[in-house]
């Protein structure tokens, strides 16, 4: 027998089913959940938002086929090239990008439209692992500053410019969530706290004053909840009342009301959680809560199995992404969070974040598969 044949043997032997197994159980109930939020009103037309998701969640298995089959190690080694791919993609939608709900997000590619920033983010994870994979020990104040001012701000400053303030946040979250895996050293941690802190007021009015007039009062509809209940408040108030009436046990399934009558905006987007809690009720979000804490505690496993540096913080930086997706959709479907277009991963609408998710856990199995391989490439 080969030794290729082997190897492959192996990677099936170590494919993780598991995780697989949950990422098509959330999608199969995210286009469960599509169809009904979009039930029609008597005398309408079913929309076809949910056979759309179908489609996308067959291009997404194929897409994490394909970066199964690929070794992960060969990201590395074009880490840089893609991240520059990434960045074009990033200027393109600044000239030549389509507009749609006040923003420039969309490209189209004939008769497809996608979101470029959902896939930059990987490339971004990618480009981090490479470079933080390549220091020796804890990161330094130099290296620190390199990576952000290089790695970091120019993909921040191109995506708020959309604007997509949501993608802005997740991206310095994840330089955060990195920097932290791979290691400080304890003074420029401190440093960079205290700078930090005191920097908070300057920064705080910076950053404000550079927000549009939406997201302040997305932000304000956040921190006062009832100053603008039939407007900018609208939708955490629908999203609570939503989530509410479900009770224990929830209406059943496609017995919601909030999201069919459309007193609920963006139901089967960003507001998916709202329509799923109203049908099942606080037992079944809580078994949903469950699957997602199990597929992130499974990115973690992964990361700590990977004895390979690059993979390990690829790993972490796929899982961390996840983590923050969901913490942060659901909080503000229940207003715990402001409204910053996060999708909830593998259920909420949208070709674009789907394939790229998908992508994502398919590096994931990949560097789970191939951890039995690490010596070898050293």
């Amino acid at each position: 027998m080969s030794p290729s044949l082997r190897i492959d043997r192996r990677l099936v032997s170590n494919f993780d089913w598991v995780i697989l197994c949950l990422v098509l159980l959330l999608t199969l109930v995210g286009i469960m959940t599509i169809f009904s939020a979009t039930r029609p009103l008597p005398g309408e037309e079913h929309p076809n938002f949910y056979i759309r998701q179908m489609y996308w969640a067959v291009a997404g298995l194929v897409a994490l086929v394909m970066t199964v089959g690929l070794d992960y190690r060969r990201l590395r080694r074009a880490a840089y090239p893609l991240l520059g791919v990434g960045l074009a993609l990033l200027v393109a939608v600044l000239l030549a990008g389509r507009t749609g709900m006040g923003a420039q997000r969309w490209l189209r590619l004939g008769p497809v439209s996608f979101q470029p920033s959902e896939f930059f983010k990987l490339l971004y994870l990618v480009g981090l692992a490479r470079y933080m994979s390549t220091v020796r020990g804890p990161l330094r104040f130099k290296q620190l500053l390199f990576a952000f001012l290089f790695f970091v701000l120019p993909p921040v400053g191109l995506v708020i410019k959309q604007p997509d303030l949501g993608s802005a946040l997740v991206l310095l979250f994840l330089f955060v969530a990195m920097a932290l895996g791979k290691g400080v050293h304890r003074k420029v941690l401190v440093v960079v706290i205290a700078f930090s802190l005191i920097s908070v007021p300057f920064m705080g009015t910076l950053a404000w004053d550079s927000l549009k007039d939406y997201q302040k009062k997305r932000i304000m509809a956040f921190i006062q909840p009832d100053l603008d209940p039939s407007g900018t408040g609208y939708h955490i108030a629908q999203s609570k009342v939503a989530v509410g009436s479900g009770k224990v046990l929830g209406k059943g399934y496609m017995k919601g009301t909030q999201g069919p009558f459309r007193f609920l905006p963006e139901k089967h987007t960003d507001f998916i959680f709202a329509v799923f809690a109203e049908e099942w009720g606080f037992v079944g979000s809580i078994l949903l809560l469950l699957v997602y804490l199990m597929l992130i505690l499974r990115g973690l496993t992964i990361a700590e199995m990977a004895e390979e540096e690059f993979g390990r913080l690829l790993a972490l930086g796929i899982t961390a992404m996840f983590a923050l997706y969901w913490f942060v959709n659901i909080g503000m479907t229940m207003g715990l969070a402001p409204v910053v277009g996060l999708p909830l991963p593998f259920m909420s609408y949208g070709g674009t974040a789907l394939v790229s998710n998908f992508m994502a856990v398919g590096i994931l199995i990949n560097i789970r598969a191939h951890r039995f391989e690490v010596l070898k490439f050293h």
